[in-house]
């Protein structure tokens, strides 16, 4: 087995291997099965650990079993009667800014899945925030192409450093639930490449993932799974993509067309109706399909498995999982990403506040997680799980899920000389009377959000906006802390004196949302998408398909390239809260903005803390205007540190592409020569410093 010596170069390995392997072990490589229970099938396959997936391994040529298991959050869906540790979702991740903090998560999630015996990690959700309602936001890293794309990136890397294999998915434009494996989204080529597209090359470029895996939609007209454009002319050729491409599970939707369009790996084949195992070799046989390009397919993920090193790293490591130090990792993502969005002066809170009034359905019990194939059971099982009622044909799957880390019993625990008191706020006016004899209420409202479906609108469900008024009347001391899959509008806002958005903050999402409202964190988290006021201010106010029963049909995007924040200015919207909106309990003050052109743009500013506390400041960077044309786009940003009274020099590196047009007759990115405008701001709506500088222009 001579592919078996480290010291060969990857590819020569992937071609000393192919070159040994039969048609019928070819055909094994490209075909994935189910690896956990299915409809009709309670328990895991022969050789499945009862997660997502596995691949059949070759044991003569040493080619080990491909153990696949979701996703970004953590080992998911495994239920092994141990647990793994929850990740904050990919929002709350995003919401931090902070890339080095999500790469540790990767490292993190990574190692305790190799640790079980995993070595294909489902990762790498990065569909930008197109459609506020999706099921799926959570998952996803907000609505920038830059911001995804760095930050997936980060991600990547993390989990691979593992010895194991990360996907990017779901390729491409899957933004919303309702009518995913039927809608088409319809969308020109420069939009694409500079939304979506750019996306997933920034994240490919700086995470290197061994696999691509596509979105059930079509684009377009066509499914993605079998779409030559994407997989073929910008992935593996624009982008010289070396990895393979998998499908989603039941997202295969033809043999031939899928593999011709550069599709190498059929995964999860028992949803689909037709299978590469068998199709293939009949194709191959029938001259419709070359032997070359089987090989073709083969090499790629052998080169992959090779890059990753799960030829060299079979076994899973020794020493364990250090359960207390990847829960305070959890802990330390969640307390980067919660948004302090409003704040009048009431938070941070005193330990001797006196009285508190805890308010919400489940505070008592723990925090909210997101639903669908993410789910990651955590230590000791989840505090509470329930089926919700829905119409949707996926209801059977679908739970609602709490994390054990009750907010009430941490905010005891952090405070015992305060007098804390609960209600469930099911009775609104029993809340109302508590929270009328406490000096502070803080109330727990929650949004579930999960795969498989959208949600209707962006209210509060079961009446907590309500609730949330009643209370304000009764206590102006009103704190209310947001655990949704996303924004949500907030018709009380004017009513409370402070908001904090924490997400759904993982396994230790109390302990890091109690060290913000007490001051033992100072907030700086930033919203990595933009909160509207309401449904009529978004590209497409009525959800897409939602008033369909069944049939294909076609999603069109009126916002094009300008996803999020960008569509906002393009059409003078004021939103509720702006993409990179957060405060501090401290303040910052932003002076010296210095800007170069020509070839590469920068900036640099001095950044000074004005603030009586030691805080994390996260400088943005945007363009405003390109040329003549007014634009604004995220050019780059940084995250400083500062002691009170401190200041700091920092220079932000603009990514070129974003000061560059995607040129669909020329093939490539060009930025044109000239004058652009800059500003320097706290978020995409409040920006203090501008400058201008003269671009050289050329091909990027």
């Amino acid at each position: 087995m001579p592919w078996m010596n480290p010291a060969l170069s990857v590819d020569s390995r992937a071609d000393l291997l192919l070159a040994e392997m039969t048609r019928e072990e070819k055909l094994l490589m490209v075909n994935g099965h189910i690896g956990g229970s299915a409809p009709g099938r309670p328990q895991p396959p022969p050789g499945g650990m009862g997660s997502a997936g596995f691949v059949e391994g070759v044991e003569r040529l040493g080619i080990p079993v491909q153990q696949q298991t979701d996703a970004s959050l953590g080992v998911a869906n495994l239920h092994d009667g141990i647990g793994s540790t929850a990740l904050p979702s990919g929002l709350a991740q995003a919401a931090s800014w902070d890339e080095a903090l999500v790469e540790a998560g990767g490292v993190m999630i990574g190692a305790e899945a190799r640790v079980k015996g995993f070595n294909i990690m489902l990762a790498g959700g990065v569909n930008l925030t197109r459609e506020p309602r999706c099921g799926r936001n959570f998952e996803y890293l907000g609505e920038d192409p830059l911001l995804g794309g760095v930050l997936v990136g980060a991600s990547l890397r993390g989990i691979q450093s593992n010895h194991m294999v990360a996907t990017i998915k779901h390729f491409a434009l899957n933004a919303q639930e309702t009518g995913r494996m039927v809608l088409s989204a319809e969308i020109d080529e420069q939009a694409l490449r500079e939304s979506d597209l750019l996306a997933f090359e920034i994240g490919i470029e700086r995470g290197r993932p061994g696999a691509v895996m596509s979105a059930y939609n079509r684009i377009n007209q066509t499914y993605a799974a079998e779409h030559e454009f994407l997989l073929g002319q910008v992935l593996k050729g624009d982008w010289a993509y070396p990895g393979y491409v998998m499908s989603d599970w039941g997202g295969c939707h033809s043999t031939e067309a899928s593999a011709l369009a550069g599709l190498d790996q059929q995964s999860g084949q028992e949803l689909d109706r037709e299978l590469y195992y068998q199709r293939l070799g009949e194709a191959i046989d029938e001259s419709r399909l070359t032997a070359s390009h089987l090989d073709g397919m083969v090499r790629r993920i052998l080169w992959a498995l090779f890059e990753h090193g799960l030829f060299d790293h079979v076994e899973p490591p020794e020493g364990g999982i250090d359960r207390d130090a990847d829960l305070e990792a959890a802990q330390r993502a969640a307390e980067a990403g919660i948004v302090l969005l409003k704040n009048d002066g009431v938070l941070p809170l005193a330990r001797d506040v006196g009285s508190i009034a805890v308010i919400g359905f489940n505070a008592d019990i723990g925090v909210l997680a997101g639903g669908g194939s993410s789910s990651v059971v955590p230590w000791g099982g989840y505090a509470r799980e329930f089926k919700p009622e829905s119409n949707s044909r996926w209801g059977p799957y679908l739970r609602q899920r709490y994390l054990p880390s009750s907010p009430l019993s941490v905010l005891q625990a952090a405070a015992p000389g305060a007098s804390i008191s609960f209600n469930d706020g099911k009775d609104v006016a029993a809340a109302a009377d508590l929270a009328a004899r406490c000096d502070v209420a803080v109330i727990f409202a929650e949004q579930w959000t999960t795969e498989f479906i959208d949600v209707p609108d962006l209210s509060l469900p079961h009446g907590q906006d309500a609730l949330i008024e009643a209370v304000a009347k009764a206590n102006r001391n009103l704190v209310v802390v947001l655990e949704t899959g996303g924004p949500v509008t907030m018709p009380w806002l004017d009513h409370t004196r402070a908001v904090l958005e924490a997400w759904y903050p993982g396994a230790r999402g109390a302990e890091a949302i109690t060290a913000v409202l007490f001051g033992d964190v100072n907030p700086s988290g930033r919203l990595p998408l933009t909160f509207p006021k309401s449904e009529a201010d978004i590209p497409n106010p009525a959800l897409p398909g939602a008033e369909l029963e069944r049939g294909r049909f076609d999603v069109t995007y009126p916002e094009g390239a300008d996803v999020g924040y960008r569509w906002y200015a393009r059409t003078g919207r004021k939103p509720l809260f702006a993409f990179g909106h957060g405060l501090s309990y401290t303040r910052f003050g932003y002076d010296g903005l210095a800007v170069e052109g020509g070839e590469r743009l920068r900036a640099s500013l001095e950044v000074t803390n004005t603030g009586e506390r030691a805080g994390t400041d996260t400088v943005q960077l945007y363009l405003t205007e390109l040329g003549s044309k007014p634009v604004m786009r995220l050019l780059g940003w940084a995250r400083v540190m500062l002691e009170p009274s401190e200041s700091r020099r920092i220079t932000i590196i603009a990514e070129p592409r974003l000061l560059a047009n995607y040129e669909v007759a020329d093939g490539g990115w060009r930025i044109p020569a000239g004058p652009c405008e800059v500003a320097i701001g706290t978020s995409a709506t409040a920006l203090t410093l501008r400058s201008s500088a003269e671009l050289a222009g050329g091909a990027v």
